[in-house]
């Protein structure tokens, strides 16, 4: 039996993984997927109690302080030093616990700015990552640099996954620090159900910044359907991108569009030019992935958005917000 241990088990990827695993009900394995309530995991007494309290043989390391480009662009020490402690006392942890296996998760905003592309998993530390986000990049590199110095020392397998853009039910809705996703679907909301004083078709939508940088998103239960397939069968300490395919890539406007489409938005669409971009594109190979699991088919990007923000408008007052 197996006793897998899910930080961040509260959150966008959490909530998608136990969604799966309850569809599953693998009997060989127990899950328990705790959140901030559970225990502060920048304190190590705090992560050593949660260990001691569930005792894992394995890990899945979502916990981290999170956020858009604006929060970021506005925090990277805190970014930086909240990540950096998280990280260090999980991992020391789940070796002190003997813990067979660490699944942690990175993202591909952590490659460096000028790169070729597309990325891929070889390109991690060829220099430094784009400045708006600099501290969390840092941080979460130095999760690989962890896992092979632990794997060096102590044979530890400890590996990492490096999603795309994630979205989904229970995403981080909240203005000040959510992903652009979320983020418009919050405004849209707003502005569709509050804003009652415009008729429909006269609403104006605010994209941010040009609408023309390119993104690769993927769908919060296709990620966790992945990553549960890295925890049981990918044996490497070296990471690997789960993202989809390169075509699949969407500018912000298309994307602004599927969401507008998905509220049934009569209004109009108007890039707001005096707010940042961001890097322009970002775009990852999921090559790698690809050699082991050819077959495996992504939700339709459309669909996976409408069915996000009928999540949202149906769980509104729980939403996080």
């Amino acid at each position: 039996m197996s006793t897998v241990l899910v930080t961040g088990g509260t959150g966008l990827v959490g909530r998608a993984l136990e969604a799966i695993i309850n569809q599953e009900k693998p009997e060989n394995e127990e899950w328990h997927f705790v959140g901030s309530k559970d225990a502060d995991l920048t304190k190590l007494d705090e992560t050593q109690l949660l260990f001691a309290k569930h005792k894992p043989t394995h890990v899945i390391h979502l916990a981290a302080m999170v956020g858009g480009l604006y929060h970021n662009m506005n925090n990277n020490l805190d970014f930086l030093r909240k990540n950096l402690q998280i990280n260090d006392n999980v991992l020391q942890t789940a070796y002190e616990y003997k813990c067979a296996k660490v699944v942690s998760c990175l993202s591909t905003c952590i490659f460096p700015d000028k790169i070729t592309y597309p990325i891929d998993e070889t390109m991690i530390h060829n220099g430094p990552p784009h400045s708006s986000n600099y501290g969390y990049s840092y941080a979460k590199r130095l999760i690989d640099i962890q896992n092979h110095a632990y794997y060096d020392k102590h044979s530890c397998m400890f590996t990492s996954v490096i999603p795309c853009n994630i979205f989904g039910p229970h995403d981080n809705y909240k203005p000040d620090s959510s992903h652009v996703i979320p983020g418009m679907i919050f405004r849209m909301h707003k502005l569709l159900y509050h804003d009652t004083g415009t008729a429909d078709k006269e609403k104006i939508f605010n994209v941010y910044g040009s609408g023309k940088p390119l993104r690769q998103f993927i769908y919060s239960l296709d990620l966790a359907k992945l990553m549960i397939w890295v925890l049981r069968k990918y044996h490497s300490i070296e990471p690997i991108i789960l993202s989809v395919d390169e075509e699949q890539e969407v500018t912000i406007y298309e994307l602004a569009e599927a969401i507008a489409k998905a509220f049934a938005f009569k209004g109009q669409l108007v890039c707001d030019t005096k707010m940042a971009d961001g890097q322009y594109k970002k775009t990852a190979s999921n090559r790698k992935l690809r050699s082991f699991l050819p077959d495996f088919q992504f939700t339709n990007f459309e669909d996976a958005i409408k069915m996000s923000v009928q999540w949202y408008i149906d769980h509104y007052e729980e939403a996080r917000k």
